[in-house]
């Protein structure tokens, strides 16, 4: 079965919204116009119950389907929060406000979200209790993390929960799939060096923390090359370092930040463990002082391997066995829809977006939402449904 029909009509209503969203961006825990339409949409369609509040700015809306509760039920998950990215599409329905922008396309996740709801809204062709999850504060934030903490699964029991991120990467209408580690753990890293400031043509009397730092820096790929298994995968990259405000002046201080990226909790204690090691311990061995700090985010994203299934039988009849690839690899992103499938069963998948081999990927100031790929989106969240919860 190809794209559903019903969908299919409501595709130009499902680009409207997706590009209304796009204009007008929110950062996490600020969603508050994304989730007053999302709300007001879902009480339209029809919904029996619609949530609000979870996590701030989270909304749930709850569909029974046609024999209404039957104790069965399903969660479906979109985000909706923006990036602090200014955006340099040039679109007509760009961004709106300066410095903000749906640079990851969850401004597509929530129409499709939306899209489902509709239709299941109508047709109620399912048994059970289905749950829409619309997510504030992915970027960063982990609002998944919040709405479990605020008992999403308490107040909403549900036998497994799915998520599905656009990747443009590959082709449009293509879904990825795999089991186990399907996204990456994340670690914020922060490392102040202290010195000696001095002036630059007299740098033997004071200790210079910007030669410290470069010893420090180079020091840390050596953690991934000669600490971990070859087999593990891991990263550490430094993605900033501040310090100093002249030509010819040595500062006192540095700042670094980074990110580390992992699978196995024992090779983010790893990294952990020698990032502090180098860090101290080379400033040390300079005569300075250094703080490390290595804080952990989002887990891994981990699908298992039932509900995976599950979700792959439901893209095959949306898109034919031979558009749904599995995934060879994990990616060393991050999502927050970890958070979700440490506390249920469940699976995320990746829906090829790409229009060309040119185009933006996520988190950049060219990146746009194939509206394309909004209706085969919607029809997988409604699949699903209709295959996990089936009438009787």
């Amino acid at each position: 079965m190809p794209v559903i029909n019903r969908i299919a009509e409501f595709h130009p209503e499902m680009t409207a919204w997706r590009r209304d969203f796009h204009a007008h961006p929110e950062l996490g825990f600020e969603e508050f116009r994304t989730s007053a339409i999302v709300a007001e949409k879902l009480r339209a369609f029809g919904c029996d119950e619609v949530v609000t509040g979870l996590a701030r700015t989270g909304v749930v809306g709850v569909i029974h389907g046609a024999r209404g509760p039957t104790g069965r039920a399903i969660g479906l998950r979109a985000d909706m929060d923006a990036l602090p990215i200014q955006e340099q599409t040039g679109l007509p329905h760009a961004s709106t406000i300066p410095g903000r922008m749906h640079a990851c396309g969850h401004d597509g996740h929530t129409a499709m979200l939306l899209g489902a709801a509709k239709y299941l809204c109508e047709t109620r062709a399912f048994d059970g209790t289905v749950y829409l999850v619309f997510q504030p504060a992915e970027e960063n934030l982990a609002g998944g993390g919040v709405m479990v903490e605020e008992g999403l699964f308490e107040r909403f029991p549900m036998e497994r929960i799915f998520g599905l991120h656009n990747w443009p990467g590959m082709p449009a209408g293509t879904f990825l799939w795999r089991e186990g580690p399907v996204m990456a753990a994340v670690a914020n890293l922060e490392a102040t060096i202290t010195g000696k400031g001095a002036h630059g043509a007299l740098p033997y009397q004071g200790n210079d923390p910007i030669v410290i730092a470069a010893a420090i820096v180079q020091a840390l790929q050596s953690i991934v090359a000669r600490n971990l298994d070859a087999a593990d995968a891991g990263v550490i990259s430094i993605g900033m370092i501040q310090g100093g405000d002249t030509y010819n002046v040595i500062p006192e201080s540095v700042r670094m930040l980074g990110t580390a990226r992992w699978f196995l909790p024992e090779v983010g204690d790893t990294l952990e463990r020698r990032f502090k090691e180098l860090v101290t311990g080379i400033a040390a061995s300079f005569g300075a002082s250094a703080t490390a700090r290595f804080d952990r985010a989002y887990p891994a994203t981990v699908n298992e391997a039932e509900s995976t299934r599950l979700a792959r039988r439901a893209a095959e009849t949306v898109a034919g066995a031979q558009r749904v690839v599995h995934m060879p690899k994990p990616t060393m992103g991050a999502e927050d829809f970890a958070y979700m499938l440490n506390a249920k069963p469940g699976a995320y998948l990746m829906l090829g977006g790409q229009r060309s081999a040119d185009d933006a990927s996520v988190h950049h100031p060219l990146y746009d939402f194939n509206d394309e790929i909004l209706p085969i989106g919607a029809s997988w969240w409604v699949t699903l449904v209709e295959q996990l919860l089936p009438r009787e």
